[in-house]
Parts: C-alpha cells; sequence; structure tokens
C-alpha cells in the first residue's frame, strides 16, 4: 500500500528531527574544547557547496539566490543566527533536556510576535496556551528554589529570534524560496562567525564568563582529524536535515507535520541520559509536558484559524 502524502511528510520530519539532535550532541560535547564560532565556521563551510546542490535540486536553478531580496535574506539569517547562537550557549551550560524544552517555547512567541506584528488575530484556546506556556517555562526554571541558572534565559531568547525568523520567513517566503532562504542564510552564518573570530579568535577574552559564555569567547583551538571530521558532519547534518524538513512541509499540511517537532524533546531525554547522565525532575517533566500541549494548542488553532474564512493571509 501506498504512503500517503501527509504519512510521508511525517516520516521525513522526524527523521530530519532525529538527524538533527545528532548535531546537539556534537557540539555539547565540544563546547569544553572549542568555541562557538570556531564550530560555526566550519560548519558553514561544509554546508555552503551542499546548500548550492539543495538550490540546484529544489528550485531547479541557481538564478533563485540572486534575487533583488537577498538582503531581506540575508537580515532573516542573522535573526537565525542569534537564535542559534543564544540556543547552544545555553546547551553548553544547561542539561540537554531543559534546553530544547526551553527553546520549544517557540511557537508561543510566533503566536505573540504574529499577534502584535501582523495584527493576526489570536484565539482563546491560542490566549490559554500562552499563558499555560509561561507556567511549563516556570516550572523548568524553577526560580526560587536556588537553582535557577541565567543561562536557563539564553535558549528563551533564542525561541525568540527563531520565531522573529520564522515570521520573517512567512513574508519572504510568497516571493522567494525556502532553498534559496537557507543558502543566504548559510552565507550569514558564515559572515557572523568570521567576525566572532576576529574578536575572540586570539583568546584574550577567554574565561570572562561561565561555561556557556566561554563556548563564545574561547580562542582559535587547534584541531584534530577526527574533531574535524565531527564539525564537518554538522554541517552536512544541516544541510541533509534541511531538505528533509523542507520536503516535510512541502508534502503535507503544517498543521498535521507540525506537532511531531516535538519529537525532538525525546532525542533531547535520550542523548541528556545516555551522555551526561541528565535526566528532568519530576516538576520539569510537567513543564515539558505542559509546552508540549501548549505548542500543539497553538499549532491547531492557527491551522483552524487559516483554515476559516478570512483567515490570516500571512503563510
Amino acid at each position: 500500500m501506498t504512503a500517503s502524502p501527509t504519512r510521508t511528510g511525517i516520516l521525513f520530519l522526524l527523521t530530519g528531527i532525529a538527524i538533527f539532535s545528532v548535531q546537539d550532541v556534537i557540539l555539547k560535547l565540544m563546547s569544553d574544547d572549542y568555541p562557538l564560532w570556531q564550530a560555526m565556521i566550519l560548519r558553514s563551510v561544509t554546508a555552503l557547496p551542499l546548500h548550492l546542490l539543495i538550490v540546484r535540486w529544489l528550485d531547479g536553478r541557481l538564478s533563485t539566490i540572486a534575487t533583488p531580496g537577498w538582503p531581506l535574506m540575508l537580515a532573516r539569517g542573522l535573526l537565525n543566527c542569534f537564535a542559534y547562537t543564544a540556543y547552544y550557549l545555553g546547551l553548553a551550560r544547561l542539561p540537554m533536556p531543559d534546553t530544547v524544552a526551553l527553546y520549544f517555547t517557540a511557537p508561543l512567541f510566533i503566536a505573540l510576535c504574529a499577534a502584535v506584528f501582523f495584527r493576526e488575530r489570536v484565539g482563546a484556546p491560542t490566549v490559554l496556551a500562552l499563558l499555560a506556556g509561561v507556567a511549563g517555562v516556570l516550572m523548568i526554571l524553577r526560580p526560587g528554589n536556588g537553582i535557577f541558572d541565567p543561562a536557563a534565559l539564553l535558549p528563551v531568547a533564542g525561541a525568540i529570534g527563531y520565531a522573529l525568523q520564522m515570521l520573517s520567513a512567512r513574508v519572504l517566503g510568497r516571493r522567494e524560496t525556502a532553498a534559496a532562504m537557507a543558502f543566504w542564510g548559510n552565507v550569514m552564518f558564515l559572515t557572523v562567525s568570521l567576525a566572532l573570530a576576529l574578536v575572540f579568535g586570539d583568546g584574550q577574552r577567554a574565561g570572562a564568563g561561565g561555561p556557556a559564555f566561554d563556548f563564545l569567547t574561547r580562542g582559535w583551538q587547534p584541531l584534530t582529524p577526527a574533531h574535524a571530521g565531527l564539525f564537518a558532519l554538522c554541517g552536512m547534518i544541516a544541510a541533509v536535515g534541511l531538505v528533509l524538513l523542507t520536503a516535510a512541509y512541502r508534502m503535507a499540511p503544517s498543521s498535521k507535520v507540525a506537532p511531531f517537532e516535538y519529537s525532538f524533546i525525546f532525542w533531547a531525554v535520550l542523548w541528556g541520559w545516555a551522555f551526561w547522565g541528565d535526566w528532568p525532575v519530576p516538576l520539569a517533566w510537567g513543564g515539558i509536558a505542559v509546552l508540549i500541549a501548549a505548542g500543539m494548542v497553538v499549532i491547531r488553532d492557527e491551522a483552524r484559524q487559516r483554515a476559516a474564512p478570512g483567515g490570516a493571509a500571512l503563510n
């Protein structure tokens, strides 16, 4: 029996999420020895030719990257770079399950930013989900118990950056292709990482903060062949994962596919336990469950409003 496009799209997304989770493991393992910007340079250089192949494959021609909208695609790439940097700085300090769960506040921020900046209607279920999401975040952060880590704000900041770049993708997606946006996003990653290398490459600013900021300010480190291969693997993961996620959203309705992005939390818990012995405390488990439920409510409510007559025009 032939699989339906929706089932195939879900399978592609689940595979892409699993592949992306390996990148998180690699970068967290390397965060004690290498700076994040060094990883970004090696990842971006590896991914650049792969992105060109993806543009050629998905768009049928390379000219889609040379449209007049490329400066706006670079600006979107800057937002994505901020989200990526904040997330991985938090990952260097925090348990992997908590970091991923906090980053997955992004659907809540997408709904909030869409209401503020694009005047999209927000239904009652989304409002309740936003409030529940705040409660879920507090359950994971556990402020007031003497165990709150300021680094926990980093994945939340990353989620805000991710939400903004996703909303910009809705606007740019009216005239730009997903492959072209990914290409220019990678170009911005390379540009920012090279700029950070100029600032921190000599290592003079290392050790000014905790593990999170040491991951950013550490100087360039000599690479072993094995580690160079792992960083190159991150570039291949980024490119292949992008193809799978893009294909998933092209094949199936986003309302059917998007909830399965929360499978990332399964991998975060699994890898966190396997590599670092991290296991969420019961209250954090409750917060993760609340965030997943709240995010799925937002996704479903948004899909329902778009399907209704006169729904939001953004896509």
